[in-house]
C-alpha cells in the first residue's frame, strides 16, 4: 500500500470544521469508523485474497451478475459492496470501463460513497423483509440506468428476507438484465437458500488478524495525533475479535480516556474494557497448577475488585492453557509473539506440565466457562472452578498416575489375605480395578455331562445348564425365589423367598420340563427356612470380596492416588471361563 493510498479520503459532503458561516451550525463529531472507512480496495484490511480475485476478474472482463459477500460484523461487507459499485461504474478522464483502481476518484464515486446515486440502490433487508419491498426493486430492474454503466442493487443482511421475498428474487438472479448487477451481503450465510447461493459468486471476508489490526489502529492514532500504548492497542485488537468497525469504535472511546492529550496507558484501557491483566491471569494459571488454592482465590478476588469480569478471566485462562499446550507440543517453534516479554513465562509453565495435565486443565476450564456464564453469581462459579483446578493440580499427572497404577498392580501382595471366600452359585468371573486378585481357594465345581434322562446331579449344575441354554427368565426365578431344602435330579424341595409368585412351584415345574425335556416334581415347604437364595449368596460373597480387595496394599495405593475412586464390583479370575 502506497503512502498516498493510505491517506483517508474526506467525505465529499463533510463540512468544514468551522461550521457553516451562514447558519452558524457546527457539524457533529464524525466517529472514526466512518471517518476512516476505506476509500479504495487497497485500504481494505486483511481481505487481500478477495481483492486479488476481483482484480483478475475485472482485468479479464469476467464480471459476475451477482455477488454474495459474507463474514462477521464489521469486516467490510457493506464497504466492499460500495467499492464494487464504484468499480463497476468507474469513469474518469483516462478510464471509461469497470476498473478496480479507484484512484483518482471517478465521476460517480462521490455520490456512490455518499449512498445517493440514482443507479445504485441500497436496501437493508433487516427492515425490509417482505415480498412488497423486493417487488419494488424488481419492478425497476428492467429499466436501464440513468447515468451510470450498471444499475447496482446492494441488499444488506439478505438472510433476513422472507421465503416469499427470496422466491421473488430468485428468477431475477437467474436471468438478470445485462445492465443490472446484484451485490448481497450477510452475516448468516447458512440462512440464505442454496438456490440463491448457487446463482451468486461468493466471497468470504475473513476476520482481521491481531497483528494487522494493531498496525491499522496505530496508523489511525498517528493520523489523529494521539498516542496509545502498544499493549493497549493489542487489548483493543483482542476485544474487537477481528472486526475493524468494532476496533475503531473502541478506539474512539479509548482516545478520550487520557487527560491533556497524554498517551493512553494499557492499564486504563483494561479498566475501560473490564478486562483482567493477562500477565496476572497467567500468574493465576501458574498458581492453579501449583495447587495453591488460597493464593489463587486471593488473586481472583483482587482482579475482580479491579473490574475484571469472571467470564473474561476464565476465557483468558483458556487462552493461556491453549498457548501453553501449543508451546508444549511445538517447543521453540510455537509463536508466542503476542505475549511479548512474558513469553518466557509461558514456556516455563509448559515445561512444568505434561500433555495430559494440559488436556485436563483445558477440559475443566471449558466446563467452568459454561458454568460461569449461566451462574447467578459468576464470581462464585469462578471460585468453585478454581478450587477444583487447584485440587487437580495436587494430583499426579494422568501419565504418572497410569504408570503408578501399572507398577503397583505388578507388585505381589503379602499383607492381604490370599484366600477369597468361595463364590457359590455365582459362576461369573471378574476383577476389581484391573488389579490381580489372589486365587480363591474354593472347592472346584465339577459340572458333569448332562445325563440324557437323569439330568444334572446338583442344583448348581442345573443352574449352569439353564444359563448355558440362555433361559434367563427361568434362571432369574430360581436364583431370586428358591431357598433350597433338598435336590435330586427330577425333584426339588424349596422354601419361597420374598415376593415369590403364589404359583411358583407349578410354573417352575412347567418351565423345567420345557427346558430339559424331563418331568420335574417341585415341592414347596413354607415351614422350613432353607438355604440362602443364589442372589443372596452372591451379594454376601461380593461384600466379602470387596473387603478382601480393600485390604490389599496394591489397591490401597491406588485409592491414595485416586481418593474418590470406588470399588463397584469384584471379579475373581476363573480359568474355566477362559
Amino acid at each position: 500500500m502506497s503512502e498516498a493510498d493510505s491517506e483517508p479520503i474526506a467525505n465529499p459532503d463533510q463540512d468544514s470544521m468551522f461550521g457553516d458561516a451562514e447558519t452558524g451550525i457546527v457539524p457533529s463529531y464524525q466517529v472514526l469508523a466512518r471517518k476512516y472507512r476505506p476509500s479504495n480496495f487497497s485500504d481494505l484490511i486483511g481481505q487481500q485474497p478477495m481483492v486479488h480475485t476481483l482484480t483478475n476478474a475485472f482485468a479479464a472482463g469476467r464480471i459476475a451478475h451477482a455477488f454474495m459477500l459474507t463474514g462477521v460484523r464489521g469486516v467490510g461487507k457493506t464497504t466492499t459492496a460500495r467499492l464494487l459499485a464504484r468499480a463497476l461504474n468507474y469513469q474518469s478522464d483516462e478510464v471509461d470501463a469497470p476498473h478496480m483502481q479507484l484512484v483518482p476518484p471517478g465521476v460517480h464515486c462521490a455520490e456512490i460513497s455518499a449512498s445517493r446515486h440514482m443507479d445504485v440502490i441500497e436496501m437493508d433487508a433487516a427492515s425490509h423483509t417482505g415480498i412488497g419491498d423486493i417487488r419494488e426493486i424488481l419492478d425497476g430492474v428492467r429499466y436501464a440506468p440513468v447515468s451510470a454503466r450498471y444499475k447496482v442493487y446492494i441488499i444488506d443482511e439478505v438472510h433476513m428476507l422472507s421465503k416469499q421475498a427470496f422466491n421473488a428474487l430468485l428468477k431475477t438472479l437467474e436471468e438478470p438484465p445485462p445492465h443490472a448487477i446484484f451485490i448481497l451481503a450477510t452475516t448468516e450465510i447458512r440462512k440464505v437458500p442454496v438456490t440463491i447461493l448457487s446463482r451468486c459468486q461468493r466471497y468470504d471476508l475473513s476476520r482481521v488478524e491481531p497483528g494487522a489490526m494493531v498496525a491499522h489502529l496505530q496508523r489511525i492514532c498517528e493520523l489523529e495525533g494521539r498516542q496509545v500504548d502498544e499493549g493497549g492497542l493489542r487489548l483493543l485488537a483482542r476485544a474487537s475479535e477481528g472486526s475493524v468497525r468494532d476496533a475503531l469504535s473502541i478506539l474512539d472511546q479509548a482516545l478520550v480516556q487520557a487527560d491533556d492529550d497524554k498517551p493512553v496507558a494499557a492499564e486504563t484501557l483494561r479498566v475501560m474494557l473490564g478486562l483482567a491483566d493477562r500477565t496476572r491471569v497467567l500468574g493465576l494459571l501458574a498458581l492453579m497448577v501449583q495447587g495453591d488454592a488460597p493464593a489463587a482465590l486471593a488473586e481472583l478476588r483482587e482482579q475482580y475488585d479491579l473490574g475484571a469480569d469472571p467470564v473474561v478471566i476464565v476465557s483468558d485462562l483458556l487462552d493461556h492453557c491453549h498457548q501453553t499446550t501449543r508451546a508444549k507440543a511445538l517447543g521453540e517453534k510455537a509463536d508466542l509473539s503476542e505475549y511479548g516479554t512474558t513469553a518466557s513465562q509461558v514456556r516455563e509453565l509448559a515445561e512444568t506440565l505434561s500433555m495430559g495435565q494440559c488436556s485436563r486443565i483445558w477440559q475443566m476450564l471449558l466446563k467452568a466457562l459454561q458454568e460461569v456464564r449461566i451462574a447467578p453469581d459468576p464470581l462464585a462459579a469462578a471460585e468453585m472452578a478454581l478450587i477444583r483446578l487447584c485440587v487437580a493440580g495436587q494430583l499426579p499427572s494422568p501419565e504418572t498416575a497410569a504408570k503408578l497404577l501399572h507398577e503397583t498392580s505388578d507388585k505381589p501382595s503379602s499383607a492381604a489375605p490370599r484366600t477369597a471366600p468361595p463364590n457359590k452359585g455365582s459362576g461369573r468371573p471378574a476383577r476389581a480395578l484391573n488389579a490381580p486378585m489372589p486365587m480363591a481357594q474354593s472347592e472346584p465345581v465339577i459340572t458333569p455331562p448332562i445325563p440324557a434322562v437323569a439330568g444334572p446331579k446338583t442344583f448348581a449344575a442345573l443352574l449352569g445348564d439353564i444359563e448355558h441354554r440362555r433361559e434367563l427368565e427361568l434362571l432369574n426365578q430360581l436364583e431370586q425365589y428358591v431357598r433350597l431344602i433338598s435336590y435330586q435330579p427330577g425333584a426339588i424341595t424349596f422354601a419361597p423367598e420374598g415376593k415369590a409368585p403364589h404359583n411358583l412351584a407349578a410354573e417352575l415345574s412347567k418351565q423345567l420340563q420345557h427346558v430339559t425335556g424331563d418331568r420335574w416334581l417341585l415341592t414347596l415347604d413354607t415351614k422350613a427356612k432353607g438355604e440362602d437364595t443364589i442372589a443372596q449368596t452372591r451379594k454376601t460373597t461380593q461384600e466379602k470380596d470387596q473387603q478382601t480387595v480393600l485390604a490389599d496394599p496394591a489397591v490401597q495405593a491406588i485409592i491414595q492416588v485416586f481418593p474418590e475412586a470406588k470399588i463397584l464390583r469384584v471379579f475373581n479370575d476363573d480359568p474355566s471361563e477362559a
